[in-house]
């Protein structure tokens, strides 16, 4: 009988394979940096956070804070921390990694 565990998807750093999170915390893919597609997360993990700052983003202006790989210290997204919108303040607490800088395993 095939084995019917199946793992986890994953998204790990594309420069060092450092796991950040899992699909399974996707809430969007349908998000957009200045560099790219982005995705929109509930969490991610093994990150490094920076120094709150104001910025303006596509959709408005945020208190963010930029995220790290904690293994190789490559810039991989953002951390939303306030919203001034209330129509955006869904995003706070959410982070957004850029697609060409994570890499989807399955284990």
């Amino acid at each position: 009988m095939a084995d019917l565990m199946i793992g986890a998807r994953l998204y790990s750093c594309q420069n060092c394979s450092n796991e950040v999170s899992r699909h399974d915390d996707i809430i969007s893919k349908g998000f957009q940096s200045l560099r790219g597609r982005a995705f929109l997360f509930y969490e991610a993990r093994n990150v490094e956070e920076g120094p709150q700052q104001e910025k303006m983003l596509l959709s408005g202006t945020y208190i963010v804070s930029d995220l790290f790989c904690s293994e190789c210290g490559q810039m991989l997204g953002w951390k939303y921390i306030k919203a001034y919108d209330e129509t955006q303040r869904y995003k706070e607490g959410k982070v957004v990694l850029e697609k060409f800088k994570i890499t989807n395993e399955c284990c």
